[in-house]
Order: C-alpha cells, then sequence, then structure tokens
C-alpha cells in the first residue's frame, strides 16, 4: 500500500495539470469535439497512462487507490480526458494480467506512451447491457483466424489504432465460448463507421467498427481462447471505481464553480451566498461529492488489498453518476439563467454527468448486482 504522502503528491501534481493544461482548452474541445493529441502526450509523460501498470513493464506501478484520484483530478478539469486515462487503465489491466510477455513487448510501451491509441469492443446492436448477445465471430483460418461482425458506441474507434475485441470463437459455448482479440484497426477488412455526435464528453471519440474477413495472426489471441467474457468482466470493477471516481470530479468542478459563482454574484444588495437557499444547494452537493468520493475511495482500497470488491465498487459508481447527475443540476441552478447558456462551464458539467449512469454497466445494472451480492453473502459483505 502507498503511503497517503504518495497519494497527496499524485492529486497535487494531476490538479495541478487539469488547472493548468486542460480546463483552459475544456470549452474548446467540447465545441469542436475535438481529440486532443497533444494533452495525451503530455499525460504519458507525467505516467498518467496505465497507472496501476508495474515499473517492471513499464508503468508508474501504482495502486487503485491511485488511480481513483487521478481519475477524479483529471475529469476535475474535464471529464472527456478522463475517459481517455480509464480506458487505457482497462486496456493495459487486460495485457499485464492475461497477455503474453510478447504480448506486453509488443504493445504496451507504445500504449504506455500515448503513440498507440486504444479502444475497448465490446458492444454491438444486440448485446449492450447483455453481453452474451454478440454475434461478432472468429473462426480458425490455419495457424490464425478470420474475423467477421460489428461492434457500436466504441470509445476511440475513430481514431484507434488497436483494438481489443471479443468475439464468439464457439457458438455453441454460451459465455464459454467467448475470447478476446488484439486487432490491428488499419488493418485490410477493417471499416469505421461515422463519429456519433454526443450530448456530452464530446472531444470523447465515439462509433461503429466493422470486420469483414479481417485475417488475424495467431498471436492476436489475448489470453487462453473461450476465456474473453471472463476476461472482459475481470477488469469491470476497476473500470466502476474509475467512473465513480471520474463522477466525483464532475462534481467537484460544479461546486468549485457554484461556491465562487454564490460569491460575486450579487441580487438584493447582497451575495448570492448569504441566502439560505443557496447555501442549502452548496450543502448537499458538497456533502453528496464527499460521500461518492469516500465510496469511490473504499471500493478502490479492497481491490488493492484483494479483497471481494465488487459490491463496493458498484455502490460506488452508482451512487456516484447519480451524485453527479443531481448535483451537477444543483450547481447548474446556482448560476440561474446564466447556467443555461454555454460557455458557462456547469452547462457542459450537467452534460457531461449523463453518461456516468449509462456506460460501465447501466446504474440499474449496478443495482441489481448489489441486490445480487447481498442476498447471496449477506450485508456484511
Amino acid at each position: 500500500m502507498f503511503s497517503t504522502e504518495v497519494h497527496a503528491q499524485v492529486r497535487q501534481m494531476t490538479r495541478q495539470f487539469a488547472d493548468e493544461v486542460i480546463r483552459p482548452v475544456a470549452e474548446e474541445l467540447d465545441r469542436d469535439e475535438r481529440f486532443p493529441t497533444e494533452i495525451y502526450a503530455q499525460m504519458a509523460q507525467l505516467g498518467l497512462f496505465g497507472i496501476c501498470v508495474p515499473e517492471a513493464m513499464g508503468g508508474p506501478g501504482m495502486d487503485t487507490l491511485a488511480y481513483a484520484i487521478v481519475m477524479e483530478e483529471l475529469s476535475r478539469g474535464y471529464a472527456s480526458v478522463a475517459d481517455q486515462c480509464g480506458l487505457v487503465e482497462l486496456i493495459t489491466t487486460l495485457l499485464v494480467t492475461h497477455g503474453t510477455q510478447a504480448q506486453r513487448d509488443m504493445w504496451l510501451p507504445d500504449i504506455l506512451a500515448a503513440k498507440t491509441k486504444v479502444a475497448y469492443c465490446i458492444t454491438e446492436p444486440e448485446a449492450g447491457t447483455d453481453v452474451s448477445g454478440i454475434r461478432t465471430t472468429a473462426v480458425r483460418d490455419g495457424e490464425g483466424w478470420r474475423l467477421n461482425g460489428g461492434k457500436i458506441w466504441i470509445h476511440n474507434a475513430p481514431v484507434a489504432d488497436l483494438g481489443f475485441v471479443l468475439a464468439r470463437t464457439d457458438p455453441e459455448a454460451g459465455h464459454r465460448g467467448m475470447s478476446i482479440f488484439v486487432v490491428d484497426l488499419h488493418a485490410d477488412g477493417v471499416a469505421r463507421g461515422p463519429k456519433e455526435h454526443k450530448m456530452g464528453q464530446r472531444a470523447s471519440q465515439v462509433g461503429p467498427l466493422h470486420f469483414d474477413n479481417v485475417t488475424l495472426p495467431a498471436h492476436a489471441l489475448l489470453g487462453a481462447e473461450g476465456r474473453g467474457f471472463h476476461m472482459m468482466m475481470s477488469v469491470l470493477d476497476k473500470g466502476r471505481v474509475g467512473i465513480a471516481a471520474l463522477a466525483v470530479g464532475i462534481g467537484q468542478a460544479g461546486l468549485d464553480a457554484a461556491v465562487e459563482y454564490a460569491a460575486q454574484r450579487r441580487q438584493f444588495d447582497k451575495a448570492i451566498s448569504e441566502f439560505q437557499g443557496v447555501q442549502w444547494l452548496l450543502a448537499d452537493i458538497a456533502k453528496d461529492v464527499e460521500a461518492a468520493r469516500l465510496l469511490a475511495h473504499s471500493a478502490a482500497h479492497k481491490i488493492d488489498i484483494g479483497a471481494d470488491a465488487t459490491k463496493a465498487c458498484s455502490m460506488a459508481k452508482c451512487f456516484a453518476g447519480d451524485m453527479a447527475v443531481a448535483r451537477s443540476a444543483d450547481a447548474l441552478q446556482v448560476f440561474g439563467g446564466s447556467g443555461y447558456i454555454k460557455g458557462f462551464e456547469v452547462e457542459r458539467l450537467y452534460r457531461d454527468a449523463k453518461i456516468t449512469q449509462i456506460y460501465e454497466g447501466t446504474n440499474q445494472i449496478q443495482r441489481m448486482i448489489i441486490a445480487r451480492e447481498l442476498l447471496a453473502k449477506g450485508a456484511d459483505a
């Protein structure tokens, strides 16, 4: 376990980067839906990608709590930027945990250096929450494989170089018939559909991918054949901690903006911060942001000590996502009509918050997981 001092240093460094590099361009990135390559290059230099990758493999070698702290502070600058950090964390966790040494040597260095952009390719038209509905297939072709099918709403699809693709290798085996393949997205047979134009987190690129008889070498198979579903699911606890922390960052940014505005905005010859109604809004935002932060940190700690973290991670993600939506709305309310106008940070925060209730498993699914864990293991587990 890392010391509190180390985590404080991580927070200070990431917050400074967010304040000096990310926040000044967040409005422009949102408006233009631009992928900020230059920001990601700087993040790589600071060690803000693959945060939990061991030092022996070229990573920072930090823990899950440090990852949560980084996600929060990046999101406080702009959630789209934090999203990239979270995506790389999931992909590098897959490689570190399930990849061969040759695969790690081939792909990890350029991913950590932000030279190779990655995509996490699960979702399909008939397979969103229900991953068992995927129809993309990979069949043996000599020593390699041939990939066919398509994915939708894939983060980084318009710009990615490598896709970590979940495909069926045995149509009769259900969950046990899925495998993960690392796919060169510049290869023949790979096509990208048009970029989606999203409500929020607009600098985060999302779109479809199509695979038409894509030839894959033998080394494209990640881990064991038939273990793809379990491997993908194995990283979701950490993914949910990341989204919880991202949601906390949105909530904190809203609180910061609302407190500053309330102290400056005057009505009836006094700052609106002197009105009890505004004070209660600020207090409610602050207490829920702090509660969400503590849930995220508790879940991260459980992962770090090797405890069963599934319930804690689902609780953190569900509560923090709901908090971000509700409390960014409250922060906007403090601004009144100004908050509804583009160009004000709180308007963007309100749009950015909504997806935290949807991706990495909807909050309805999180409630199902929490209930399942309670009923199977008891309230104290």
